[in-house]
Order: C-alpha cells, then structure tokens, then sequence
C-alpha cells in the first residue's frame, strides 16, 4: 500500500457511503428551515462529492434540494430492486472487506505508533495526529494506511474472495464496473483506517482510555448550552516529567460567561469532585507552608487566608471565606431544581480545556448529539436565580 490523502473524512466512526447517479434514495431529515421536502420524499441522486460529503439529488417533486450529509442531513436508498440494487450489494461487500482491512493495517500502525514498538512520547504523536486529522494536514494524513486507487493488480483477486456468491463473473465486468469493486474497497478501507487510528489516538490521550470522538468538548467547540471540560485557569502544574498538566478537570454545561471566564452547572459528583479539589489543594499549600517553616499555630490562618473552606452541608455547599478580610463572606451554593449545581460561579476564573491535557476528568462527558437541536445561548432549562452582585 502506499499513502495517498484520503477521501474519507479524518476520524469519522462511521464508514463512508458511496452514491452513483442514478441511486433512489428518501429523505430522513434535513437541517434546512426552508424546504418544502419532508422525510420520505424520494428522488435520484445526480451527484455526490465524497470530499465534502455533499450529494446533490433530483428530487420526484421538482425541488434540487442539495443534501449536507456531513451537517446532519440524512438520507436512505430506496428498496429498489433489479440490477442496478444487485450490484451496489456487490459493492458494499466489497466496501465492508475494504473496511476490515483498513481496520488491521491502523492497528499495525498503531502498534509502532503508539503501541509497544513505539519510541518516544506516545501522547505527543497521538495529540499531532488528531490535530492533524482536525486540520486536515496532509503531512499527518500521509502517516496513516491509506489504499491505493490506482493499483489495478489485486483488483480480480479480491473481487473473487469477497464478491456475493451469485454476483457477476470479474470477466464479464465492464472497465467500469471494475473500477467500481477497487473504489468500493478503497472507500471501505481508507474510512476505517482513519477511523481507527484516530480511537487508538483518543484511548492514549483519555485518562480513562475513552476512544470517543471528543472534539465536541475541544474549547474551541463549547458553547452556551453544550458540554464541556472546565478547570481553574490556575490548575495547570507540572508532573513528574515536567509537562504542564490539568490534575483533573470537571464535566459541566456552559451556562453564562463572565469577563471572558466560563460558568457552567455540573452533576452532584462533579460538585463533590470540586470540593474534594479544594480540600487538596489546600492540603497541598498547608505542607507547603509546613516545610518553610511557619509554625503550627499559624498554619490554619495562612490557609484560610488563600484558599477558603468549602464542604457539603446536605444537600448545599458551604464556601467560607470570612477570614479573607470579610466577616461576611460565607456562600451557600443549593442545587438547582434539576439537581445541577453552579459551583462558585461569576467568581472562580474557570476555562473551558482540553480533555486530553487533563490527568483526571470527573463526571461522564456526554456523546455528541446526532444533531445541532440547542440554540446557541440556551441553558437548557436549567434554573439558577438571579447572579450575585
């Protein structure tokens, strides 16, 4: 095999779909407001782009209507019968053969990639390749297994092994046909391949090996009313090896932003996982203070003087930071009716990071919805009173 970049879009799970002029197919859903088409409509498809995923149909009821399949339109070929139906089940064993092999060829990439044969920082090539996938740089993209369109060699071979048993005979084939079975298997392959190195990218990168496709969560991509990964902007520290790390980061829903700083809501187990925070890092200052020699007797005061006390009483959590030069400044943070809490927002900086440079994530990061159903500047409901003055 050599590499060539690929028409499959980079880290896509599901495998691409191939469409000829002349296909039936029906709508499922469109994103478009506009269109009179409504789910079931069926037209012929004129055209479709594999690299942009566009797929330009003429529908039965005269609209031209193009369909983005990569934005969450989609669609279903029809239950036509006859040939032209018979030879695309010839193709898709062909595609799904085409998939399998890409699958093992990423996983022997993997393996001297980021697996046992590798050498050197294993996060670090995991990390430039999904953000080569992302950007779609074709340095990266040539790195990963890639089928070549234009070897004919193998072409009868694996059309004999994988075809349908009743399918045509290779030598009965038109040339176009025959290009037909390589580009089948070429899709299959290449979409797989992409697919698969980029989960074993995601499972090196997870604290918990979570293979997802995260880039919903990417700061980048939060926004008011969607998932996110948060942390203090003054979390980062360094590990053993030196690298700036994220000890741990929580799981919540953007709700508001403050002076460039995020607020979001969160689970009760994040919350806790807040607190918990809290209490290490002022066990952390506390042995630090002990090593510089302040004596016992000071020791609380000097904590509370830089970080408050904050624990759960019930249901609410309590921040007490009256010594910090006001005698009022205790804080009572209940749950929001949905069992959300917003824990010390419009007044911690909190970010929105990336799930990869966190050591540890509380809470579930959610999948990605099959399509963009939240406005942009929804809270989802949730209720949270009037912000604090």
């Amino acid at each position: 095999m050599t590499t060539r970049k690929p028409d499959a879009i980079p880290g896509d799970a599901a495998p691409t779909m191939t469409y000829q002029p002349g296909d039936r197919v029906a709508l499922e859903h469109t994103a478009d407001p506009h269109t009179l088409l409504r789910p079931g409509d069926e037209g012929t498809v004129r055209r479709y782009d594999p690299q942009t995923r566009v797929l330009d149909v003429d529908w039965d009821n005269g609209s031209r209507l193009s369909l983005l399949l990569g934005e969450g339109d989609r669609l279903r070929r029809t239950a036509d019968t006859g040939p032209d139906r018979d030879w695309e089940r010839v193709l898709d064993a062909l595609r799904s053969a085409g998939e399998t092999a890409g699958r093992d060829a990423a996983t022997r990439w993997a393996q001297h990639v980021l697996g046992g044969r590798a050498d050197g920082d294993v996060a670090a090539a995991a990390r430039e390749v999904l953000t080569g996938f992302d950007d779609i740089d074709p340095p990266i993209l040539d790195q990963i297994p890639t089928a070549d369109r234009y070897f004919l060699a193998d072409d009868s071979d694996r059309y004999a092994e994988h075809a349908p048993p009743d399918a045509p005979a290779w030598e009965t084939l038109t040339a176009r046909q025959c290009d037909q079975t390589r580009w089948a298997w070429c899709d299959g392959y290449d979409a797989a391949a992409h697919a698969e190195a980029a989960r074993r990218c995601r499972t090196v990168l997870h604290p918990d090996g979570d293979d997802r496709d995260l880039r919903h969560v990417y700061p980048d991509r939060v926004r008011l009313g969607g998932p996110g990964v948060f942390a203090g902007d003054w979390a980062w520290a360094p590990n053993d090896a030196g690298d700036m790390r994220i000890p741990v980061g929580f799981v919540g829903t953007l709700i508001d932003t403050w002076n460039g700083w995020a607020v979001f809501c969160c689970a009760r187990d994040v919350a806790e996982a807040i607190v918990a925070d809290q209490h290490n890092h002022r066990d952390r200052l506390r042995r630090h203070l002990t090593a510089e020699g302040i004596p016992e007797a000071d020791l609380d005061r000097r904590v509370d003087e830089s970080l408050g006390r904050m624990w759960f009483d019930g249901d609410v959590i309590v921040d007490d930071t009256r010594v910090q030069n006001d005698p009022d400044a205790i804080d009572h943070i209940p749950p929001t009716f949905d069992g959300q809490y917003v824990v010390m927002g419009w007044c911690w900086t909190w970010i929105a990071v990336h799930p990869y440079d966190c050591d540890r994530i509380a809470g579930t990061i959610p999948d990605p919805p099959a399509t963009a159903s939240t406005p942009r500047g929804s809270s989802r409901g949730h209720h949270l009173g009037p912000k604090p003055t």
